[in-house]
C-alpha cells in the first residue's frame, strides 16, 4: 500500500512540475504575427515545412519543421510538384521557433503563392509536429563568396543541406543530399549570389542530390520585406 501511495504521490510531482515547465514560457512576442510563408518538400512519405524568410521582422527565422500528414492527396501534391507553397493564415511564428507542436490553416498553390502560383487546395489544416531547424538572423555574416550550409539529419543517410543566409545579397538554398561521402558544407563561389547550377556542382560528390528550393529575388536588398 505504502509503495502505492508513493508512486501515487511521486506521479503527481512529475505532472505538477510539468505543469509548472509550461508555465515558465515566456509571452508570445507579438512582433512574430503575420502571415509566414513556406515551401513544402518530401522525402519518402514525409513532407517537410521550411519557412520563407526574409530579412526583416517577423519574418528573419529560417525554420524547417516536419509535418504530421495522413492525407495521400497533399502528398502526391508536393511530390509530384517543381514547386509547392503554402500562405497559412496569420500566426505567431514564435510558437513554432521554441519547437510548439500545431496545426496551422492554409491555403496550399502550386508555384510561388506570392508570384503568380496556382490555388490547388483551400484552407487545409497542417499539423506541425516537428521541428528540426531554427536559425535567427542575430548572426548573420556579410555577404560573400564563402558558402555555408547547415546538416539536417533525417532517417538513414538521407540529409538536408540549408544554406546560412547572409546579409544581402545572397540566397536561400535546401538540398537532399544522399550518402554524402566527400560531400562539403564550406565552400567558395564565383560571386556571393551564384547561379543554382553552380552550386549543385560543388555537390557533385554528394552522392545522389535533390535540388529542393533556391531563392535570390527575396535577399537582394537588406529591406527586403
Amino acid at each position: 500500500m505504502k509503495k502505492v501511495l508513493f508512486g501515487l504521490v511521486f506521479l503527481l510531482s512529475q505532472v505538477s512540475f510539468a505543469e509548472d515547465e509550461v508555465k515558465k514560457l515566456p509571452p508570445l512576442d507579438p512582433g512574430y504575427m503575420g502571415v509566414h510563408g513556406m515551401v513544402l518538400v518530401t522525402h519518402g512519405s514525409s513532407i517537410y515545412a521550411s519557412h520563407m524568410p526574409l530579412y526583416n521582422k517577423p519574418h528573419n527565422v529560417q525554420l524547417l519543421y516536419k509535418l504530421d500528414n495522413n492525407d495521400l492527396a497533399v502528398l502526391q501534391t508536393v511530390r509530384d510538384s517543381q514547386l509547392i507553397t503554402i500562405k497559412p493564415k496569420p500566426f505567431n511564428l514564435q510558437r513554432l521557433m521554441r519547437g510548439e507542436k500545431m496545426v496551422i490553416e492554409a491555403d496550399l498553390y502550386a508555384g510561388h503563392f506570392e508570384r503568380d502560383g496556382m490555388l490547388v487546395y483551400s484552407n487545409i489544416s497542417l499539423s506541425f509536429d516537428k521541428q528540426l531547424y531554427v536559425r535567427t538572423f542575430d548572426d548573420i555574416k556579410p555577404s560573400s563568396t564563402k558558402q555555408e550550409y547547415d546538416i539536417v539529419s533525417l532517417r538513414k543517410n538521407y540529409k538536408f543541406y540549408i544554406h546560412r543566409i547572409q546579409q544581402a545579397p545572397s540566397f536561400d538554398h535546401i538540398l537532399g543530399v544522399d550518402l554524402e561521402a566527400g560531400c562539403l558544407s564550406r565552400f567558395n563561389t564565383s560571386s556571393a549570389v551564384p547561379k543554382e547550377t553552380e552550386l549543385q556542382y560543388k555537390f557533385i560528390n554528394c552522392g545522389t542530390i535533390k535540388p529542393l528550393y533556391f531563392e535570390t529575388e527575396d535577399f537582394q536588398a537588406a529591406d527586403s520585406h
